[in-house]
C-alpha cells in the first residue's frame, strides 16, 4: 500500500520462529522494513534469543534510571522498577543514579521503616547524595540516638551547601542537642543560620530574624532583623504561590490583626511586614521532619522518653535529647518550641487561638517542683515571647 507522498508501508506477514532447540516456535506477527525487523506481537524473545533490552549499552540504561530516580514522586516509582529484572536491578543501585534521587524519592515514612530502608539510605549517601545524607542524618540523630554518625551526615550535607542540613545543625547548636546546656553555641548556631537564609531557607531567615531583633548570639540590630523577617515573609508567600500558579489569592491571606501590629511595634498594617506573615496555608514539612513526627507519635505514650518533649509545631517533629531542652511559651507554658522560627509559624497556624494566661502553668510548676533553672527556659524578652504576650 502507497501513501499519497508515494512511500510504500511495511509489508506484515507471519512467521514462524525456530526456538534453540530446533523446533518450530509460536507464530509472531513480524513486519519487515529492509533490515530490520520489529515484533509487534510476540514474547519477549526475538529471533536467535537475543533480547532487545541486552542489547542496550549500560550507559545508556543508566541515563534513564538517572532522570527516573531524579524525577520519581514516591520511593514505589524507583522501586518497582528494581523488582523489574535483574539488570536493572544491579544497575538502579549504581552510584551514578543513587547520587540524583529526589528527595521525594528518599521519602521513607516511619511506618516503613527496616534495616533494608535504613541499607538503601546508607548506599545514596554514600553516593554523594546531600539529600540523603540529610534525611538520614536526622533519622539517625533523633530516632536511632546515634549522635555523631547523625551529626555527621547532616554536616557532610551542609559542607555542600544544603540549606535544610545548614538549619537541622543550627538548631543543634541553639539548644545544645545531645549534650549539656553548656554545649549550646550560638555563635556557631547563628552562622550557620546566617548560611541557610543566603540560601534562600526560610525558617533560617525567620530565626536570623528574632536572633538580630532580640540580640540572640549576635549583637543586636533590630531594623537588620525586622529586613529578614520581611524577606522570610515575602519567599514564603512566594513558595505558596509558585506551588499553584493558577490559584487565586484569598483575601484572607493578605489580611493582618491591626492589633497585633500595634502592640509588637511595627508593621504598618500589612501582613509582610509583621514578624508571622501572610495568613497561607502552613508550608508542606520535609521528609525527615514528616519521619521523625511518624516516628515519635506511633509509640504507645507519644513522647520520645521520659520527661522529654516534641517541638509543639506539628510541621517540626524534633524531640528533646535532655529534660527542659527546648523552651515553653511565655503565656502559657503549655507548648515549647526548638526554635524561634517553630514558634512564630505556630502561632499563627493553631496557637493563638489557643494561649492562656501564664499565672496557669506557673501554680503548676510551683506544685511539681519544677521550675527554669533546670533549663526549662521561656520565649521572652524583646523576642517573640514577649510580642505573643501581647497579642494574647
Amino acid at each position: 500500500m502507497r501513501t499519497r507522498r508515494g512511500l510504500c508501508y511495511p509489508r506484515v506477514m507471519n512467521r514462524c520462529v525456530e526456538n534453540s532447540s530446533g523446533g518450530v516456535g509460536k507464530r509472531r506477527k513480524v513486519e519487515l522494513a529492509g533490515d530490520c525487523r520489529k515484533i509487534l506481537e510476540t514474547s519477549p524473545e526475538v529471533a536467535g534469543g537475543c533480547d532487545f533490552f541486552d542489547a542496550l549499552p549500560d550507559d545508556l540504561v543508566l541515563s534513564v534510571l538517572s532522570k527516573l530516580s531524579s524525577t520519581a514522586a514516591c520511593p514505589a516509582d524507583f522501586v518497582n522498577v528494581l523488582t523489574t529484572c535483574k539488570r536493572l536491578n544491579g544497575l538502579g543501585l549504581h552510584s551514578l543514579v543513587l547520587s540524583k534521587a529526589s528527595h521525594k524519592m528518599l521519602a521513607v515514612k516511619a511506618s516503613n521503616w527496616s534495616e533494608s530502608a535504613h541499607r538503601f539510605l546508607k548506599l545514596c549517601a554514600d553516593s554523594g547524595n546531600i539529600e540523603a545524607c540529610h534525611t538520614l542524618g536526622m533519622i539517625r540523630f533523633y530516632c536511632l540516638q546515634n549522635r555523631s554518625s547523625g551529626a555527621s551526615l547532616m554536616a557532610k550535607a551542609a559542607i555542600s551547601s544544603h540549606a535544610a542540613a545548614l538549619y537541622s545543625l543550627a538548631v543543634i547548636q541553639f539548644n545544645g542537642s545531645g549534650g549539656s546546656k553548656n554545649d549550646k553555641d550560638l555563635r556557631a548556631g547563628v552562622a550557620l543560620c546566617a548560611r541557610a537564609a543566603f540560601l534562600g531557607h526560610v525558617d533560617a531567615l525567620r530565626e536570623l530574624g528574632h536572633c538580630l531583633q532580640d540580640g540572640y548570639g549576635v549583637k543586636q540590630n533590630i531594623a537588620e532583623g525586622r529586613r529578614f523577617l520581611v524577606q522570610a515573609n515575602a519567599r514564603e508567600l512566594a513558595v505558596v504561590l509558585a506551588s499553584n500558579p493558577s490559584a487565586v489569592v484569598p483575601r484572607s491571606w493578605l489580611t493582618c490583626n491591626h492589633q497585633r501590629h500595634v502592640a509588637g511595634g511595627g508593621g504598618g498594617g500589612c501582613p509582610l511586614l509583621s514578624d508571622f506573615g501572610c495568613n497561607v496555608p502552613a508550608p508542606e514539612a520535609h521528609a525527615a521532619n514528616r519521619f521523625l513526627s511518624d516516628w515519635f507519635s506511633a509509640r504507645a505514650d507519644g513522647v520520645p522518653g521520659p520527661g522529654l518533649r516534641l517541638c509543639s509545631h506539628s510541621g517540626c517533629g524534633r524531640p528533646e535529647t535532655r529534660r527542659h531542652e527546648f523552651r515553653r511559651c511565655s503565656v502559657c507554658g503549655a507548648v515549647n518550641y526548638c526554635s524561634r522560627a517553630c514558634q512564630a509559624l505556630d502561632w499563627k497556624l493553631r496557637h493563638k487561638a489557643e494561649c492562656t494566661p501564664v499565672e496557669r502553668w506557673a501554680d503548676a510548676d510551683d506544685e511539681d517542683g519544677e521550675n527554669d533553672g533546670n533549663g526549662d527556659e521561656a520565649f521572652d524578652g524583646n523576642g517573640i515571647g514577649e510580642e505573643a504576650m501581647d497579642e494574647s
